[in-house]
């Protein structure tokens, strides 16, 4: 089987009106975001939300988030940099 999808590497997508860690309004200036492993992100982008669980897998630092949001309501690349879950961090 070809993938032809990622996405389910970057965690998964949660509906707008849940409990969430953080909530960013997206602006067309927006070109980045810093998110940490395993936080749950509301977007606001206009008068539109969208929501995401952050549960990377391990080999992803980063992603377009273009590539979980709704079709078409991003219109311009803003990278998600993601890093680790502290919970998973162990300590020396």
């Amino acid at each position: 089987m070809t993938r032809t999808s990622y996405t389910d590497l970057y965690g998964r997508e949660i509906p707008p009106a849940a409990w969430v860690d953080r909530t960013m309004v997206l602006t067309p200036e927006t070109r980045y975001i810093n998110v940490e492993g395993g936080q749950s992100v509301r977007f606001i982008v206009g008068d539109k939300a969208f929501a995401w669980h952050f549960i990377v897998a391990r080999t992803v630092d980063a992603f377009d988030l273009k590539e979980v949001a709704p079709a078409g309501l991003l219109d311009h690349t803003v990278m998600a940099y993601v890093s680790p879950d502290p919970k998973y961090l162990s300590v020396p």
